[in-house]
């Protein structure tokens, strides 16, 4: 008897479905919290933290909901046969437009096109209510229907002209790829994200949001002396209009080599009146290149979709598997598809394992600016983005550890006042 493969992941699913639900009781308890953690008493006003509760809450309830409806839907699809029917009935469209259902890259692009309109189609009720009505409600969102339909569309439109040719790549190499095939896999896949990390802030991003140079001025010299005193190859200084979406706040830098770029936010500009502690932001993001935790996070991510590729060679032609899930037939798409759900557990046990390293490299970037002494400007920053973008301000630890990839605001202020000390 063939072994239960699609049982086993629904049963897999729900089982982490109940964990999650687990801990996500957990932090609603703590976000239920009355008074402020002690460290934040005195630093955090009553008012921003009432603003935060109702805001963290509200966004706990929604997440409930959510995620009791996608894991019902997705635990459907795969016990009913949802995902085989699909694939039967974009093979029968092709036949309709009287194109050749026996061409895999047809087949499959027909099927990831009823995909995307499905998944439109369930996304969108929670993306309208997430943006204008809990976002709007606690005074985040700044977009109009119109501009949220335009971004929509954009996104569809961007899939359309991108998807098909990679998609078409992917199954041309895996039909061609023989006992080299995990190799192939991951070096288009690797080329592919070298283009789009070069493509995207230049030729995507721009589409969306509004890139201007940072005026000329105190702040702009400021940032450009930190980068030179710490051989930052600084090209470009720009500031984006997040305003436009939403009154969050963050800033970022990208590029390879000696063309680096440093990208911040409107709204940090607005949120961070004193120059100092947007500068100290900017050393904590500093800290993450001098440190080489880019180049770190980068490798881990080839070294994990290779050895992901190299599973899907082991099992993509086990016509056990695919009959598990109710395929006679064995599409490439498809089989990369069965591999992300059989190795769910893996993937929680990874993901988990990537925060805590993520966790690790936060706390040595604030370690960094903090020897630059910008630790009072960092400590500041930290606690004003914290206030204005209504940040958890009780956190569980179980919740924490599993879910964040930046520790909480609480350990990060301890963290620094503890190196302070041993500074001094």
């Amino acid at each position: 008897m063939a072994f239960p493969y699609m049982e086993a992941v629904v049963g897999f699913m729900i089982l982490m479905y109940m964990f999650e639900t687990y801990l996500d009781l957990r932090q609603h308890s703590a976000l239920k919290l009355p008074t402020l953690p002690k460290t934040l008493e005195g630093v955090i006003s009553k008012e921003k933290f009432e603003k935060s509760r109702a805001y963290s809450l509200d966004k706990s309830y929604f997440n409930f909901v959510h995620e009791f409806v996608t894991i019902v839907l997705d635990s459907a699809i795969l016990y009913f046969g949802v995902l085989p029917w699909f694939w039967t009935k974009a093979g029968n469209f092709l036949v309709l437009a009287g194109l050749n259902a026996e061409n895999e890259i047809l087949h499959t692009l027909a099927f990831l096109a009823g995909v995307m309109i499905w998944s439109q189609v369930t996304d969108l009720p929670f993306s309208l209510y997430s943006t204008f009505v809990i976002e709007a409600r606690h005074g985040f969102n700044k977009q109009t229907i119109w501009l949220f339909l335009r971004d929509l569309v954009k996104g569809i439109l961007l899939a359309i002209v991108l998807g098909p040719p990679i998609v078409s790549a992917i199954i041309l190499i895996v039909q061609k790829g023989g006992p080299y095939l995990a190799i192939y896999l991951w070096g288009f896949m690797f080329v592919l994200s070298l283009v789009m990390m070069t493509l995207y802030p230049i030729l995507i991003a721009p589409l969306f949001n509004k890139f201007t140079p940072l005026p000329e001025g105190g702040l702009r010299e400021k940032i450009e002396n930190l980068a030179s005193s710490l051989n930052f190859p600084l090209k470009k200084l720009f500031v984006v209009d997040g305003s436009t979406r939403s009154s969050h706040s963050n800033a970022y830098m990208y590029g390879f080599f000696k063309n680096k770029r440093i990208v911040l936010y409107d709204t940090l500009i607005q949120q961070c009146k004193n120059d100092e502690e947007i500068v100290a932001v900017i050393a904590h993001e500093l800290g993450h290149w001098k440190l080489n935790h880019t180049m770190y996070s980068f490798i881990a991510v080839q070294i994990l979709t290779f050895l992901q590729f190299g599973g899907y060679t082991l099992v993509r032609n086990s016509t056990d598997l695919f009959r598990s899930f109710g395929f006679e037939t064995q599409p490439v798409l498809i089989g990369l598809i069965i591999f992300q759900h059989t190795v769910i557990p893996l993937q929680h046990l990874v993901s988990f394992g990537l925060n805590l390293v993520s966790r690790s490299f936060e706390f040595q970037a604030d370690a960094f600016a903090t020897k630059l002494n910008y630790a009072p400007a960092l400590r500041v920053a930290l606690v004003k983005l914290q206030e204005e973008n209504l940040s958890a301000m009780n956190t569980d630890p179980w919740y924490s550890a599993y879910h964040y990839s930046h520790p909480p605001l609480v350990e990060r202020l301890a963290a620094i006042d503890e190196l302070e000390k041993k500074t001094e």
